[in-house]
């Protein structure tokens, strides 16, 4: 009979054993994956109600546009893309520009404006050139 105790309790180390193994499995998985997933959640729903008219964002499918309206009820966004007017789903909304990518995007208009001068000295080089050789021509 003595042998069928200690039988039963080499079996109940390893019950126990294995028990501490599964519940470390388990929080190991818990703080890799489900609790990163829930912080990101998180951030995004705290996006989604910072949302409001004439942010600029970009979508989940690339599109870039500014908010028109806001439905809290509905939980629907009206963006504005280069005058065409899309209703989507707040969750739709991947990412909100800063307000200085705003002030970034006007300079780059004016720069082919600047592209346009370096064009006057190149003339003036071709000018140059046949006034050389009219020169050794002229000798």
């Amino acid at each position: 009979m003595n042998t069928l105790f200690l039988a039963a309790a080499g079996n109940g180390s390893n019950s126990f054993v294995m028990i501490i193994i599964f519940i470390v499995l388990i929080a190991f998985m818990y703080f890799t994956m489900i609790k990163p997933q829930k912080k990101q959640q998180q951030k995004k729903m705290e996006m989604m109600n910072q949302l409001k008219k004439g942010d600029n964002v970009i979508l989940i499918d690339g599109l870039h546009a500014k908010i028109d309206s806001v439905d809290t009820n509905d939980k629907t966004v009206v963006v504005d893309a280069d005058g065409i007017y899309l209703t989507f789903s707040r969750m739709a909304v991947q990412q909100i520009l800063p307000a200085e990518a705003n002030v970034t995007d006007k300079p780059a208009e004016e720069e082919p404006a600047k592209e346009e001068k370096p064009a006057e000295p190149a003339d003036k080089s071709d000018e140059a050139e046949p006034k050389s050789s009219d020169d050794s021509t002229e000798k």
